[in-house]
């Protein structure tokens, strides 16, 4: 599949190149490829997802995802956290490999790479000319780094998002480098963040709030869109979530109390949450992205009622999987 996702390029103004349709694993939806010119002058490619259905004969105005890719991965990689999705709500996903200050594949909320994301909805649209997008329903979804960027992405001004959910986010990304050094696995990502963010916390301590969500929450409190933000005690990657995205709520919910903001909270591992067959269906259903017709979510309890934060039960606890209802979306969920 990675094979035809990289179609030589047909030549268009502002985005670079359309690449060939291409059927995804029989899942009804088809990958169309196009080049982007990156803010380092970097051409880049970007992969969008479209209902097998959806071409330039009919074409009616969709939704549109954008999902940056986790660390050191790619946008075609990051495609396999959407299987069939796409065509089960008829939206459009949007995954570019993006561009750091430096490293390509770990961008760590670059402001450059944050202005890319931005432009990621004009640039599907000079590529494919016939795409029609809901400029009212243009939303944000990605895992790791790519929550880290979607939060980022919350708080620009000159973009308005219907909503956001970030998975398993870093927030904090001094926080993340400290961790780094003592998280198996992951000691070589500290000499890789020197590099991007062009130091260490100590020197730079600056260039790493810029790309931290944490110190961007009066902004995203602002903004008042629905925000989702689902975490793990078990994460193995962001082994600090309570310090992670459990601190970024806790602030985000002093600074905005009626902020449409809800927090999941479990016990899978890292990124394994969203995934086509796992809870990212819960996540869209509750932006209206699809039905919600037979979805099922691990047990859980809402200390808070309709409104509060999901807290999942561990899974050796063994209780049966609870029917979706609008109150696992909490105050997300469109009215």
């Amino acid at each position: 599949m990675l094979a035809a996702l990289c179609a030589l390029l047909v030549g268009v103004s502002g985005a670079l190149g359309a690449g060939a349709r291409v059927r995804a694993n029989g899942a009804g939806v088809k990958v169309l490829t196009f080049a982007y010119r990156s803010h380092a002058g970097s051409e880049r490619r970007a992969y969008l997802v479209l209902p097998a259905w959806y071409d330039e004969r009919r074409h009616p105005a969709i939704p549109l995802v954008i999902s940056p890719h986790g660390r050191g991965v790619d946008g075609a990689y990051n495609l396999r956290f959407w299987g069939g999705l796409p065509a089960r709500g008829s939206f459009a996903v949007i995954s570019p490999d993006g561009q750091g200050r430096r490293l390509p594949l770990y961008s760590w909320g670059y402001g450059g790479q944050i202005d890319d994301l931005a432009r990621m909805p004009a640039l599907a649209r000079t590529a494919f000319p016939w795409l029609t997008l809901d400029p009212h329903r243009i939303y944000a979804l990605g895992d790791s780094m790519g929550g880290q960027e979607v939060l980022l992405l919350a708080a620009r001004r000159d973009l308005r998002l219907a909503g956001v959910a970030a998975f398993d986010a870093a927030t904090d990304m001094a926080a993340r480098y400290h961790a780094f050094f003592v998280t198996p696995g992951e000691h070589a990502l500290p000499a890789l963040a020197r590099a991007e963010i062009g130091g260490t916390p100590t020197q730079l301590p600056d260039a790493y709030r810029v790309r931290s969500p944490i110190y961007a929450v009066r902004a995203i409190a602002r903004s008042g869109i629905p925000l989702q933000l689902w975490w793990s005690f078990r994460d193995r990657v962001v082994t600090d979530q309570r310090r992670e995205s459990g601190r970024f709520y806790r602030r985000l919910r002093a600074a905005a109390p009626g902020a449409p903001i809800q927090e999941v909270v479990g016990y899978w591992q890292h990124a394994h949450e969203m995934h086509p067959t796992t809870q990212l269906p819960a996540a869209l259903a509750c932006f209206g992205l699809i039905a919600p017709t037979g979805l099922r979510v691990p047990a859980y309890t809402q200390p808070g009622g309709s409104a509060g934060p999901i807290e999942e039960f561990p899974p050796e606890r063994k209780k049966p999987s609870a029917a979706f209802s609008r109150s696992f979306c909490g105050r997300t969920a469109p009215g």
